[in-house]
């Protein structure tokens, strides 16, 4: 791991860490599973954790913000029409705050499986923004 990245993570508050560490696992999961990714890597990028390709899909930033303490956050780049294809796949499923975030809350459950379904989209973006 980025020794910026780690450090990035050990600063969340404990219960934060926890979770965000979760969303992080998902996010590998499918970046590492899928042969059309091509996925990058991790780095930090505007001060939050981030998930790159080479060309296949858009830039994951996933962050908690203390403004904001009862959620975890997934950005995605405001240029796509991603989290329009989120809201039109999942509407009751997730908040989601503007054209550029998907709010997770930190204390309740939500669906993992439709979670990893915008992931891949997500860093699919490139190859399949076409069919929506």
């Amino acid at each position: 791991m980025n020794p910026k990245v780690k450090e990035k993570y050990n600063n969340y508050p404990l219960k934060v860490k926890t979770e965000i560490l979760k969303l992080r696992d998902l996010i590998l999961l499918v970046a590492n599973s899928d042969e059309q990714i091509d996925f990058l890597g991790e780095e930090l990028k505007w001060g939050e954790p981030s998930f790159l390709t080479k060309s296949s899909g858009s830039t994951i930033r996933i962050d908690w913000k203390n403004n904001n303490p009862n959620h975890i956050s997934i950005f995605v780049n405001c240029r796509t029409k991603l989290i329009s294809i989120f809201k039109e796949l999942y509407p009751q499923e997730f908040d989601y705050i503007g054209n550029r975030e998907l709010r997770l809350p930190l204390d309740q459950k939500y669906s993992e499986q439709k979670l990893l379904k915008c992931i891949e989209l997500a860093l699919k973006y490139n190859l399949v923004k076409n069919n929506f």
